[in-house]
Formats: C-alpha cells, sequence, structure tokens
C-alpha cells in the first residue's frame, strides 16, 4: 500500500521517519513528489492544501495527524467519501490533562496577581479557594475531557461534566443536550472547553454561555479557537462577569500582535502548545489503522461525519 503524507509542520521529516520505521511495510511519499508507479491508497495528513484529496481517486483512508478532524470539512477541502480516522493517543490525553490542570492552579492560585507585584516589588498576601471548593465544568467528554477529569478530580476537585449526547464517568456528574446546558454552566466556577469543533459548537463560548455562569468564573478553551466568540470574552471580563481566561487557541493563529488579549492580564495566553501530537506514540497509532483498512478491517477512533456536516444555528448549538 502506498500512502501520501503531507505535514507542515517544522517537524514532519521526524513524523515521516517515526511512520516509515513502524510501518515498514507500506511505501510513504511525501506530497507532492508523486509519480504514476502505483495507486495512492491511503492518506496521512494535517491541514492538507485544497483539492489534493480530491487528486486521489484510489484513497480507501484518511489518517489524520492529531485530534481535531473540522479543518477536513472547510471550503475546498471536500474529503472524499472513504473512512477518515483521527489521532487519540495517549500521550497527547495525558498532556492536555496536565494543561488544563496547571491552568486551573494558574488562577485558583492568583499565580497572575503576584507575577504582576513580583514586578513592582510588592509583597502581598491573597485568599485563595481550596481545591474542593472548585467547581469545575468540563464542555466534551471524549477522550481528552475523560482523562482531565479524572485528574482534577483526583486531586480533589468537584468536577462535572457535559456532552451533547448522554454519557457517564466514575466520580463525575455528567449532564447532556440542550435541557441540561444550563444547569451544567450554573455550578461551573471553571469552565473548560474540550469539545470537537462542528456546525453546532461553533461559538459556543459566547455571551450566553458567560451570562450563564456564576459571576467571576474561569473560562479555559484548549479545544479550537473558533468556539470562542472573542469579542463577547472580552466585553464579559470587562463587566466583571467572568474573573480571567486561559486560551491556548484562536481563530487565526498566530494571534495578531495587535489583539487586545495580548494585553489584557486576566488573559493567560499560550500558543497552542496545550496537546501537540508526538511523532513516535502517534505514527504507532496510524501504523495500526492502516493495518487494520489494508486486512479489511474498522479502524479504531473513526470519524462520525455527519457531526460535521449537519449545520445549525448558534442558539442551538447546544
Amino acid at each position: 500500500m502506498r500512502v501520501v503524507f503531507y505535514c507542515p509542520w517544522a517537524n514532519a521529516e521526524t513524523w515521516l521517519s517515526e511512520l516509515r520505521a513502524c510501518a515498514p511495510e507500506f511505501t510513504f511519499v511525501a506530497w507532492p513528489e508523486l509519480d504514476d508507479s502505483a495507486p495512492i491508497e491511503a492518506a496521512v495528513v494535517w491541514r492538507p492544501p485544497a483539492g489534493m484529496l480530491r487528486q486521489l481517486p484510489n484513497l480507501r483512508v484518511v489518517c489524520v495527524m492529531g485530534a481535531g478532524v473540522d479543518y477536513l470539512f472547510g471550503p475546498g477541502i471536500e474529503p472524499p467519501d472513504v473512512p477518515i480516522v483521527r489521532l487519540v493517543d495517549p500521550v497527547m490525553t495525558e498532556r492536555m490533562a496536565s494543561y488544563v490542570l496547571a491552568a486551573i492552579l494558574y488562577h485558583q492560585r492568583q499565580l497572575g496577581r503576584y507575577r504582576a507585584q513580583q514586578a513592582q516589588r510588592v509583597w502581598r498576601q491573597s485568599m485563595h479557594k481550596d481545591t474542593s471548593e472548585v467547581r469545575v465544568g468540563i464542555m466534551g467528554l471524549g477522550a481528552m475531557g475523560r482523562a482531565s477529569a479524572a485528574l482534577l478530580g483526583a486531586v480533589g476537585y468537584d468536577v462535572a461534566g457535559w456532552s451533547r449526547r448522554p454519557t457517564s464517568l466514575a466520580g463525575v456528574r455528567c449532564y447532556a443536550g440542550r435541557d441540561q446546558w444550563r444547569p451544567f454552566l450554573a455550578r461551573s466556577d471553571v469552565l473548560v472547553c474540550l469539545l470537537p469543533l462542528t456546525p453546532a459548537t461553533r461559538g459556543i463560548l459566547s455571551r450566553a454561555t458567560f451570562d450563564a455562569l456564576p459571576e467571576g468564573a474561569v473560562v479555559i478553551n484548549a479545544a479550537r479557537g473558533e468556539h470562542l466568540i472573542e469579542a463577547d470574552l472580552i466585553a464579559a471580563l470587562d463587566a466583571g462577569r467572568l474573573a480571567g481566561a486561559v486560551l491556548d487557541v484562536f481563530s487565526i493563529e498566530p494571534l495578531p500582535e495587535d489583539h487586545p488579549l495580548w494585553r489584557d492580564p486576566r488573559v493567560l495566553i499560550t500558543p497552542h502548545v496545550a496537546s501537540l501530537s508526538n511523532p513516535a506514540s502517534g505514527a504507532a497509532q496510524i501504523a495500526a489503522a492502516l493495518r487494520a483498512i489494508r486486512a479489511g478491517r474498522a479502524p479504531a477512533h473513526l470519524v462520525d461525519r455527519d457531526d460535521y456536516l449537519q449545520a445549525a444555528p448558534r442558539e442551538a448549538s447546544v
């Protein structure tokens, strides 16, 4: 089986080397260095160029080098009607859980305030909530949401989760669907977004959501930038509805230098690093998916296309 590889990351060569080492029985060809020696039957990609996948008529599977697949359904991409496999990597899952914990601690322990005091050589102590007093609400109970909930619960936080479809998780109060959306928000001192980006979740971090949170809540977005309406976040911060935010993702990346969020001391910005893909562990999972396809079996972590193809107005996002 010949596999086309496309990746715009700086460590693309490392990824290609790991893939070849994990799956030596497959021939990996970097896009666009193709020839006519044999058809391409699989693609391993991250944000492929418009029209690329449609140029591969013999394609049997698309393997994505990360957890998100929303961009595959954007204008000009038009993924062919073949299985799409996303990366659900334990290494990435642990990285996300530890990021969420760090982001919560940053605000809970008021580290931003102390950093500002340090710059002014001010010695002033402030009280903070104990861990058991902090109610965390996690939006999205997929692999990363579940891992984050488990870690936070083990540390001692009061954890709840919300998903579009009913689910259950030991030690976590689970909410689901539109009817349980506002009760979930009302008990979330910290709101963590780990949802996939779909037409139904785009813009879900909006004024309506912020107004339903307890006053002084904190928002953490480590999913996709398009989940957040940035102007609504700034307005909620300025109005005192929210106390702060930790943002790892943005609708435009890198975040423009003149963006007001850079200058807001209530917001901690990180450059999309919450859960970077790991070449070694990721390549092993992709190799397993390719072997399943070659053997005629369904690979793990298949994407449900309907979640990404069904449009929904913002107010119907839950």
